[in-house]
């Protein structure tokens, strides 16, 4: 059971401490966690690729001393989106709280730390910027290694820290705001994608739908709220397929769809039931989703898939891919609701399996918005 333990500051923004059990491993099972020795490897990660500044504790990979996440929503919900400039000044002054609150919780301090994990990409350049900094400031005061950190390598990541028997290879699905990802997870640190998205992410395509029947932002929530008083038969949407890439995503035909079906509907003087919309609109994102997840699954060959990512919070989506893999015998993973929003346990996470292989990043990490997965740019190997 997750407990989260959450105060909204001043400014209305929210911060988040989390604890679970189900988060922190025992020294027996730690053991099985793979270790460069017989020592415990502690590490600080720092998160801000978009509106939550978030700070962790991870130790060995798995065991989580602390998460503390602050949340914007209430900052950009009256803009509908996130505003960047507000998102990087916001960072700038919650980062060292963040740090401070998650080194105190876990009982730890700097000299306690063998790495400092950061995400450097991608995201809004200006936040990724604010963790950054704080992160090669630390590593440079104290002689601390620093680690870059894919921010997609994180979400995939989240799926280690409470399944405790998840290891590669398997099939991610990582589904988000900005990224609709099917990803095969070789092996720690290594993946091939099999298919993205060739227009909107499957968030990103929630957020417009939402905003556009007026549930406001953020969207993803507030449909899969409205959905379920609604009828996902009611309205039947398109589901984009792509002949020549078989396992790619487009939902910026199927946003149009909703679109246009709404502005047809006033048009004409009809009552639009927004909980069936929000169904309907919501069955057509889960259905292409589970049935190119599945097909991967079947077609590489593997018996474990997983979902990452804000939009692998979604009951429906969990739901439809729980059913799916019992049916076919897949064992199924997802992250809990917290651990799919962006936080830093899944990078500190993520983080330790690169220290494991020896990468370390260099004081002239920067940012990289646009960062392709399984990037290695200004990272070195320690033979």
């Amino acid at each position: 059971m997750i407990k989260i333990d959450q105060k909204t500051d001043e400014d209305g923004v929210i911060m988040m401490s989390v604890h679970s059990e189900e988060l922190k491993l025992h020294h027996e099972h730690a053991e099985n966690v793979k270790s460069v020795s017989d020592r415990e490897i502690t590490i600080l990660a720092i998160e801000s690729s978009c509106d939550e500044t978030a700070a962790a504790v991870v130790r060995n990979g798995r065991e989580v001393l602390s998460n503390i996440i602050s949340s914007q929503i209430a900052l950009h919900t009256v803009y509908g989106g996130v505003v960047p400039e507000i998102a990087s000044r916001k960072h700038i002054e919650k980062i060292n709280y963040c740090v401070t609150a998650a080194l105190s919780e876990a009982g730890k301090t700097l000299k306690d730390m063998d790495a400092i994990a950061v995400t450097y990409g991608p995201g809004l350049v200006g936040a990724l910027l604010v963790g950054v900094s704080e992160a090669k400031a630390l590593s440079f005061a104290t002689g601390i290694p620093l680690i870059g950190v894919h921010h997609i390598e994180g979400h995939i990541s989240a799926n280690f820290i409470e399944n405790r028997d998840l290891e590669p290879p398997f099939v991610c699905l990582v589904v988000s705001g900005g990224h609709s990802h099917l990803v095969v997870v070789k092996d720690y640190g290594e993946y091939e994608i099999i298919g993205q998205t060739r227009d909107d992410a499957a968030g990103e395509a929630f957020d417009k739908v939402a905003r556009a029947i007026g549930l406001g932002y953020p969207g993803g929530p507030k449909i899969d709220l409205a959905a379920r008083d609604g009828n996902p038969q009611a309205i039947q949407f398109p589901h984009a397929r792509i002949d020549d890439a078989q396992y790619d995503f487009s939902f910026s035909g199927l946003k149009s769809a909703v679109l246009n079906y709404i502005n047809q509907s006033r048009m004409q003087g009809q009552e639009i039931n927004k909980n069936d919309l929000a169904a309907s609109f919501q069955k057509a994102v889960v259905d292409v989703l589970v049935e190119h997840s599945m097909r991967a699954v079947k077609e590489y060959g593997y018996d474990k898939l997983a979902i990452a990512g804000g939009v692998a919070s979604n009951s429906a989506l969990r739901a439809a891919m729980q059913h799916a893999c019992a049916e076919q015998g897949v064992k199924f993973y997802r992250p809990s609701p917290v651990l799919c929003t962006d936080n830093a346990a899944m990078i500190g996470t993520a983080g330790y399996y690169e220290y494991l292989k020896g990468v370390r990043s260099g004081l002239d990490l920067n940012a990289v918005p646009n960062l392709p997965l399984g990037d290695r740019e200004r990272r070195f190997h320690v033979m």
